[in-house]
């Protein structure tokens, strides 16, 4: 099959318009990424790191709590785990 030059011709403004086309979607992606999603990214992070950070802050005090009260109450700490473990032990079974 032969072309000739006219269809060649359209051939080659209609790939140059759809390189030209592609460049500016690669570029409206790319400024999408770096004006909303890249930012969003990191506030999200920040939220998280802020939720662990939380977390474990409560997470130590209430083991200091505990520590405190079986330091203050032995004998009552020995007797609520003896209760706690035969209680498990049974709903195991």
């Amino acid at each position: 099959m032969f072309f000739s030059k006219k269809d060649k011709k359209k051939a080659a403004e209609l790939q140059k318009s759809a390189q030209e086309e592609i460049v500016s979607l690669k570029k409206q992606v790319e400024d999408l990424l770096n004006d909303r999603v890249t930012p969003a990214i990191v506030q999200a992070a920040d939220k998280a790191d802020k939720v662990v950070h939380n977390t474990k802050e409560i997470t130590d005090h209430q083991m200091k709590q505990v520590s405190d009260k079986v330091q203050s109450k032995p004998l009552i700490a020995i007797v609520l785990s003896i209760v706690i473990g035969y209680l498990l032990g049974r709903v195991i079974r």
